[in-house]
């Protein structure tokens, strides 16, 4: 918070620094924030009134769909939160074999390189050494 909300939201900072003011200025400050006050209402009511007017549609579907023996759920079953059907990826064949810590692995070629390949080719191998 700014200095000059932390000042107008605390009385007694408010009224040392109105000390320095005059009546004429006080009421034009007043003016000022009672009309800020009465725009923020009016924006408030009018966000309220829509948000009232999507729940009572919400309602009229709802037990629309209800009347029809549909339940709401149904509708968005197979959706998911994108509205496209999820498919699982195939999982990728590994191209290359390689042995570490006595155990054979492998890898597809994507990704970081193994450790092991990495060793190995900086000693001079290729990477077509390590093909399945």
């Amino acid at each position: 918070m700014s200095e000059l909300l932390r000042a107008l939201n605390n009385t007694r900072t408010l009224r040392a620094q109105a000390r320095e003011l005059q009546l004429l200025e006080l009421e034009e400050i007043s003016f000022k924030l009672t009309t800020l006050i009465a725009e923020r209402r009016e924006e408030h009511s009018v966000i309220e009134a829509a948000t009232r007017a999507k729940e009572e549609k919400l309602a009229k579907y709802r037990n629309l769909l209800l009347k029809e023996g549909i339940e709401p759920n149904e509708l968005l079953g197979p959706l998911t939160s994108s509205g496209k059907m999820l498919s699982k990826r195939a999982l990728r064949p590994a191209k290359y074999k390689y042995i570490q810590n006595g155990q054979v692995r492998s890898w597809t070629g994507r990704g970081r390189k193994p450790s092991v390949i990495k060793i190995a080719l900086a000693n001079g191998k290729s990477l077509d050494d390590f093909l399945i």
